[in-house]
């Protein structure tokens, strides 16, 4: 799996771009407050947000499935709502990174193959938009929290997201993060991978956890939710204090829902180590 040839940010920063929001299936079922929190950040970093209605699923789980009829509906359907916007931006890299695929659904020299390539183009994860082409820099806030960060699979290795969070979470005072063991390993999610082999996602996902739990952090944050539903419901039916979120809910500075996978907003258990970020 190689970086999209699709990213090419600008070389200097657009002025009010009018940006569409593409919320994903689990953001928008499971999670809306991910989605609240990413217009925050959008509309303070100057850009004009609309969420377009009729937007649908991205299609990675048809396209995985082998459903290319079916992916090619969802495309087609998506290129028509975003298509008069500056750009697309999603709080997710998998849902993103599927749209970097859409050209590869489509011959060569036709026009869906165009408008896909076009759309591509304009399609990024939050925070490789906010810091590589808004290079935007957060308003200062405080934070006593300690958190380890999980790289999802198709954010790095699609879109070559890895240090685009880390530069935003440290410009939050009083965070301190410490890397845990493979932080860039699969949690073994993988959309229907879980299903498929439940066996052996469920021993990545302990996996994951451990390295989680061995940091000693009040919080695993990371920026796919699927990812982080999973590690999240792992940690909780082993009993563990940890909290899970969605890091732009960090970067918003709204944190009065509770975490993934939690009734109730509970209380930060007491970070057990002595930290420091580390790049």
């Amino acid at each position: 799996m190689s970086v999209s040839p699709y990213l090419q940010a600008p070389t200097t920063a657009p002025v009010q771009p009018k940006v569409a929001l593409f919320i994903t299936c689990l953001v928008d079922s499971m999670r809306p407050s991910v989605g609240f929190a990413t217009i925050k950040l959008l509309e303070a970093a100057g850009c004009q947000v609309e969420v377009p209605d009729l937007q649908t699923c991205c299609g990675q789980p048809a396209y995985n499935s082998g459903a290319q009829q079916d992916t090619q509906k969802l495309a087609l359907q998506n290129i028509k709502k975003f298509a008069n916007y500056d750009y697309v931006v999603a709080p997710s890299g998998s849902c993103i990174g599927m749209l970097h695929q859409y050209p590869d659904l489509f011959k060569q020299g036709t026009d869906q193959h165009q408008a896909a390539e076009n759309l591509a183009c304009r399609a990024w994860e939050i925070t490789s938009f906010l810091t590589d082409v808004m290079q935007f820099q957060p308003a200062p806030s405080q934070q006593s929290l300690s958190i380890t960060y999980h790289d999802s699979c198709a954010g790095l290795r699609e879109l070559g997201i890895q240090q685009q969070p880390r530069k935003l979470l440290a410009k939050v005072d009083g965070l301190q993060i410490k890397e845990m063991e493979e932080a860039d390993t699969c949690c073994g999610f993988g959309g229907t991978f879980c299903i498929k082999f439940a066996d052996i996602s469920n021993r990545m996902v302990s996996n994951k956890t451990a390295n989680a739990e061995q940091t000693g952090v009040q919080m695993l944050v990371g920026g796919d939710l699927g990812c982080l539903m999973n590690m999240a419901g792992k940690l909780k039916r082993q009993g563990s204090a940890m909290q899970t979120r969605h890091l732009v809910e960090i970067l918003a500075n709204m944190l009065d829902t509770p975490a993934i996978a939690e009734a109730a907003n509970t209380a930060l258990r007491p970070a057990n180590t002595d930290l420091g970020y580390e790049v």
